[in-house]
């Protein structure tokens, strides 16, 4: 009797609850170690992340008593994964260089879970909150073999496209030219030992033409935070200044700013953010501020969300909703949960935590808020423990007097940080295996 492998393997799947579909794809291309899979026959969905192993041989298996066919064995190459998704077909990035074209792959889906939405309420009546799945595009770049916790796209070098720099996990900065989705390093640099990598940032304040890059760190041995200011020189990092303060950018494309906030370690809370301003040599302070009420940069902003005329401040609270201030000096909260960043430190016995940056753009008075969820593993209290399995992007807006989720794009890992570009959201996902997927999500 001839059985179909495909489907009895997704029986088995349905059956005993495993949350993964395999199927065989076709190579149909191949550049170096991109290569792309022949999806239109394929009746699941594809999405970044997804891992493959390609079918380099096969071998047939008989039993030598009976003579009985029992099927192939199939020889499969490393693990490679998904990094961009079209219509009809799915770019792959496979670490060992080989001639695949032609060849067979066996998909794996690792399908996230559903998306829960919780009920809202107006001083009127209850109102659901109405969460579509995003129709967004989205440009994700190949695999990065570092666990980043911030990344940013600027014009930091002499070519036509606009680069990406990232700040990784264990201090490691480094820079990127653009090809399509192809990244290709073109310098890095370490911090040094004992000095813990926060944020980064990339916005033209000395007015060169091209950005300067703020790395904030802690400073383990003096218990300090700072900003380290890089500017890039033909391809290498040079070191401009270390400056007093925590640092980080607001805004998107020609409104990007950057803001500075003088560090309060002793009691792990910092004062209001200032502008950060370079004048005849040297940074400092502006006049113009706002009041962060005790929030570190990341997880807060200001913008004018509720009407064209007055900025609203929107935070991360402690109970896990992003809160926005009205016009009236109340506040309203979001119906979801965000206080669950991983990036942390320690002082004495307290933890600081950073979490991700809130983005917020688009006309005044009808601004998009973009805000990560991240989830926690097997229920472990993620804001002290910091594991996770994976993240959402959700995209919010203010409506008849509250936060509203308008849509979620569900991630392939976890999200330490993000950053505007301009033309989106640029989303380091850090996946299980502690690689990175940058994503660029827009419309």
């Amino acid at each position: 009797m001839k059985i179909n492998f495909r489907l009895a393997l997704s029986a088995l799947c349905i059956l005993f609850l495993v949350p993964c579909v395999t199927a065989q794809v076709t190579i149909v291309k191949q550049e170096g170690n991109k290569i792309y899979l022949d999806t239109s026959e394929y009746n699941r969905k594809v999405s970044v992340g997804d891992t493959f192993k390609i079918i380099l041989s096969q071998e047939k298996l008989t039993n030598p008593k009976t003579g009985k066919d029992l099927g192939l064995i199939n020889h499969y190459s490393e693990e490679g994964k998904i990094v961009e998704v079209q219509a009809l077909y799915a770019v792959g990035q496979i670490s060992v260089a080989g001639q695949y074209a032609g060849k067979e792959a066996v998909l794996e889906n690792h399908m996230p879970a559903p998306v829960s939405v919780k009920p809202t309420t107006t001083a009127d009546a209850p109102v659901a909150a109405a969460v579509s799945q995003s129709t967004r595009k989205a440009t994700s770049y190949q695999v990065i073999e570092r666990e980043v916790i911030s990344a940013v796209k600027a014009d930091l070098l002499p070519f036509p496209d606009e680069e990406i720099a990232v700040l990784d996990k264990k201090g490691n900065l480094a820079l990127y030219s653009v090809s399509g989705e192809m990244l290709q390093e073109q310098s890095s640099y370490t911090l040094p030992v004992g000095h813990k990598p926060l944020s980064l940032s990339a916005v033209d304040v000395m007015n060169t033409g091209y950005a300067q890059l703020f790395v904030a760190v802690y400073q383990e041995q003096e218990q300090k935070i700072s900003t380290w200011v890089f500017d890039v020189q033909n391809k290498e990092f040079v070191r401009q200044t270390a400056l007093p303060y925590f640092v980080k950018e607001l805004g998107c494309a020609e409104q990007k700013e950057i803001y500075a906030q003088k560090p309060f370690i002793s009691s792990a809370k910092p004062g209001e953010a200032h502008k950060l301003a370079y004048e005849k040599g040297r940074f400092s302070l502006a006049k113009d501020s706002f009041a962060t009420r005790g929030n570190w940069l990341t997880g807060i902003n200001e913008y004018e969300i509720q009407n064209e005329e007055t900025e609203n401040f929107v935070y991360t609270a402690y109970n896990g909703v992003l809160r926005m201030r009205l016009n009236n000096g109340k506040y309203i909260d979001s119906p979801d949960q965000f206080a669950t960043a991983p990036n942390r430190i320690k002082y004495t016995q307290k933890i600081i935590p950073f979490y991700p940056s809130i983005q917020v753009y688009g006309p005044k008075g009808h601004a998009t808020l973009a805000a990560i969820e991240n989830t926690s593993k097997l229920g472990i209290l993620s804001e002290q423990f910091g594991q996770y399995n994976g993240g959402k992007l959700h995209f919010l807006s203010y409506q008849n007097g509250r936060l509203a989720i308008d849509e979620t794009v569900e991630l392939s890992g976890f999200a330490y940080d993000t950053n505007c570009t301009a033309r989106g959201i640029l989303i380091p996902q850090v996946l299980s295996s502690g690689q990175t997927i940058l994503t660029e999500i827009y419309r």
